[in-house]
């Protein structure tokens, strides 16, 4: 699924990191690959910036770069690791599927609500972006992705 747009209120790093993908195309209806994307190019975008190898036969899914954001809130590391060391129930958690339709048919996977796991407890609402990327600009091999987390408003 190729989205034209973002959704107007979504989150302004969410909307920059999708632009610059999209800038990455090497070609019409082609997909970016790793060897397109630059961090330098987006280094205010990579403390929430996430990668994810595919891996084919079984589909599966591997941690390859986790921003600092995230290390710092989970309070772990998980780069170099498998999805499904990290989250035990792996295929039962909501991302799983966009996941699969990122890998699977190229879909550009948005969400916005609450956050999924216990750690982010301190945050009433995440965005997440999943951007699908290929070497070879048909067949995906790796997910671009953005998670930005929105803090509880205190209440007055």
């Amino acid at each position: 699924m190729m989205l034209s747009s973002l959704p107007p209120t979504c989150d302004r790093r969410l909307q920059q990191l999708y632009d610059y993908w999209r800038l990455l195309a090497p070609g019409e209806g082609l997909l970016p690959g790793r060897q397109h994307f630059d961090p330098l190019h987006i280094p205010a975008l990579l403390p929430w910036v996430w990668m994810i190898d595919v891996y084919r036969a079984p589909l599966r899914f591997k941690f390859r770069l986790v921003g600092t954001e995230h290390t710092r809130l989970s309070g772990r590391d998980v780069t170099g690791r498998w999805m499904d060391e990290v989250h035990r129930d792996a295929t039962k958690v909501e991302t799983y599927p966009q996941l699969v339709a990122a890998a699977e048919r190229a879909e550009i996977g948005y969400r916005r609500g609450p956050p999924l796991f216990p750690e982010q407890g301190e945050f009433s609402e995440m965005e997440r972006l999943l951007l699908p990327m290929a070497r070879n600009g048909r067949d995906v091999d790796m997910l671009l992705a953005i998670t930005i987390y929105h803090r509880r408003r205190p209440v007055h």
